[in-house]
């Protein structure tokens, strides 16, 4: 990472979370979280240490078990400020085959959620192959329609969706939009700092132009999200996301770069460039990523109990 420019706090109108997407990665074992773990242990308790708000997205492969949802608001209780978003099931955006029955399914977590006041946004991704034409905006209209209850957002990753109707639409029906870093191919919508509801969202994916659109089944999983931003890619989102939030009621930044924590890494230099202010980093991650202590709020903890494997 290049050398680090001053942080310049700017007040914003709403408030801004940021937090990662998801939490349940193999890779961050002795990384993220210790690699010995107390009785108990919770990853989602332990990210609510750090952040305001985490991405759910085993919510994108079935629907949440409302038992599940209930586990996870006691699991953040001592963050009085943490929300979820949580993404909505493939079902219903990537696959268009969605019946009755998996609506109540779908509803049945995110109402626990909601209920708990811990629900801040649903996500409605959509794949870079979900085109506008007027069959697809008919179709996502019916889907804002059959879930405006909820406080939604939208993500569309092709270029065709860059269009003032489709803004129109969202702001008329109270939707979000997704503001997204993607690696820029083809037609793929470019970064913006955009608002059309009270909920402002962004997603960091990184830039893995080379693994992106990649199917070698040989690939590591969670290849194409092996990118680490530097400060001086992320202060231009910084900067967006401070206007986002200066219109809008909440704004969450989600890090999606999961890959070995590097969603974590760059969703607390985004607060600290957002805030001005030093962060808590989690013990582990400041072993890998040295470049944590520039930004840290406290000292590094000598001797470790248990000491990391190098990098």
């Amino acid at each position: 990472m290049g050398k680090q420019k001053p942080a310049v706090a700017v007040k914003a109108a709403g408030e801004i979370r940021v937090g990662p997407a998801g939490w349940s990665y193999a890779d961050w074992a002795g990384r993220v979280y210790p690699a010995r773990r107390e009785k108990g242990f919770h990853e989602a308790t332990y990210l609510a240490e750090y952040f305001d708000t985490i991405e759910i997205n085993t919510s994108f492969y079935q629907p949440l078990k409302p038992e599940f949802c209930r586990q996870w608001l006691m699991r953040v209780a001592a963050n009085p400020r943490f929300l979820f978003t949580a993404k909505l099931w493939q079902k219903f955006t990537h696959e268009g085959a969605a019946t009755a029955e998996d609506e109540r399914a779908v509803r049945a977590g995110f109402d626990v959620l909601r209920e708990g006041g811990r629900l801040g946004a649903v996500l409605l991704q959509f794949p870079y192959s979900f085109h506008r034409t007027a069959e697809t905006r008919a179709y996502l209209e019916g889907l804002l329609e059959r879930l405006k209850d909820y406080p939604l957002v939208v993500e569309v990753r092709h270029a065709s969706w860059n269009n003032k109707e489709f803004y129109e639409l969202l702001h008329e029906r109270e939707a979000g939009f997704c503001n997204i870093d993607q690696p820029l191919i083809g037609r793929a919508i470019r970064p913006s700092g955009r608002r059309t509801a009270p909920v402002g969202y962004v997603r960091m994916h990184g830039r893995r132009y080379d693994t992106w659109f990649s199917d070698d089944p040989e690939a590591p999983p969670g290849e194409r999200y092996n990118y680490l931003y530097s400060m001086e890619e992320l202060e231009p989102w910084a900067e967006r996301i401070r206007k986002l939030s200066a219109h809008a009621k909440s704004t969450f930044v989600i890090t999606n770069n999961h890959f070995q924590g590097k969603a974590v890494v760059n969703a607390l230099e985004l607060i600290r460039l957002l805030t001005g202010n030093k962060v808590k980093v989690p013990e582990p991650l400041r072993h890998h990523y040295p470049e944590l202590e520039a930004i840290s709020s406290e000292p590094a903890q000598e001797p470790t109990l248990f000491p990391n494997p190098p990098r």
